[in-house]
């Protein structure tokens, strides 16, 4: 990646985050964190909240193997803390929030140590109305409140909370356009779970309705989750079986590998807040069509860096699909001006407003 702004040489972080595998979202952001924080001359001791069982047979024992991994996890929280500065905390909604952000925070508060928060759910509006209360206790012995976008950021203050935004982060060494060109085809990809919430069955309809107009139209998705065999079935009864690759979940190099030999990025989910995987597909030089959701149109605009369409909703984002293989002056234009987007989330660009955060978190707790 590009060098960062100074600003971390000899900062001690505890980073409390997911570690791949699986390599979703956030455990992506927390193994790419340490790496560039490392990179930047901080010493970084890393807390994994999704630790492997130890006894391996703990993790066959349900009500058990959460009582163990909260115990390691703790231990490890209490290490950490007594080693860092500060503690910079991956959070999430839900059972996450409850069993790794709320003891993080309690953590550093007994041992005197700033703690950030960067909060990174796409469901924080339905968790905070839920929750708002309980969150605002818990972020009150917290130091700072950080999210990845404006569209967080104003969940948040609905609900009486101040946050501030650091970006996602996107590696523009391994996210880029492929170095040759090649004949330009059909070739859509997904790459979200398949889970409920990043509704894959919208992609596999959509691309049932393009291949009536485009029969050479074919679609990979990138991911796995509970709705695998479900969606194997949906393609099945379209009559889409031999034009749909699950691909399981791929890491970070398969993923770049993936969007080079593709033509369209897709993104249906229907809840989000600043999903990686549209910003790697804009660092990939890929048109990109996605739900208007959360906050999706925070980072790229309808007609301009993307095409942008309502949620559960096939034949608007087949009709989209099927403007873009059409126009390829349409599909150029978004790809030049995807890739200038993407300069904004670049670790150069984001170095220094994270160094600017913990600074201030640090600053606070010498005030105190």
């Amino acid at each position: 990646m590009s060098a960062a702004p100074t600003g971390f040489e000899g900062l001690r972080i505890g980073l409390v985050g997911p570690l791949p595998p699986p390599a979703g979202g956030m455990a992506n952001q927390t193994r790419q964190l340490a790496e560039l924080l490392r990179g930047a001359g901080a010493d970084v001791h890393l807390v994994q909240s999704n630790a492997d069982y130890r006894p391996a047979f703990i993790g066959r024992v349900p009500v058990v193997r959460a009582g163990f991994r909260l115990l390691l996890f703790l231990g490890a929280l209490w290490k950490a803390a007594g080693r860092s500065d500060l503690l910079h905390v991956m959070a999430n909604s839900g059972w996450s929030w409850h069993l790794f952000a709320v003891p993080a925070i309690r953590v550093a508060r007994l041992r005197g140590v700033p703690v950030i928060v960067n909060y990174r759910g796409g469901e924080a509006e339905v968790f905070l109305d839920r929750a708002h209360a309980g969150v605002r206790r818990a972020l009150r012995q917290g130091t700072l409140l950080v999210v990845p976008s404006g569209f967080l950021q104003q969940v948040f203050a609905r609900h009486g909370m101040a946050a501030e935004v650091v970006p996602n982060i996107v590696d523009l060494e391994r996210f880029q356009p492929a170095a040759a060109s090649r004949p330009v085809a059909a070739h859509l990809v997904v790459a979200r779970n398949l889970e409920p919430i990043y509704d894959n069955a919208t992609a596999i309809r959509a691309l049932a309705r393009v291949r009536e107009a485009r029969p050479d139209a074919r679609l990979t998705i990138a991911g796995s989750g509970p709705q695998d065999v479900e969606l194997r079935r949906l393609a099945a009864e379209l009559g889409q079986t031999e034009a749909i690759r699950f691909a399981g979940r791929l890491d970070r190099d398969a993923v770049a590998s993936l969007y080079q030999d593709a033509d369209i990025a897709l993104n249906p989910s229907t809840v989000d807040n600043m999903p990686n995987s549209v910003l790697e597909a804009l660092a990939s030089g890929l048109p990109v069509v996605s739900t208007d959701v959360g906050g999706v149109p925070y980072i790229v605009q309808d007609g301009t860096t993307a095409l942008l369409v309502p949620p559960r909703d096939p034949g608007a984002m087949a009709s989209a699909i099927l403007r873009l293989l059409d126009n390829r002056d349409l599909a150029n234009a978004l790809s030049r001006a995807g890739l200038a987007e993407a300069q904004r989330y670049t670790w150069a660009r984001v170095a220094g407003v994270l160094a600017c955060a913990y600074r201030r978190a640090l600053a606070m707790r010498d005030s105190a």
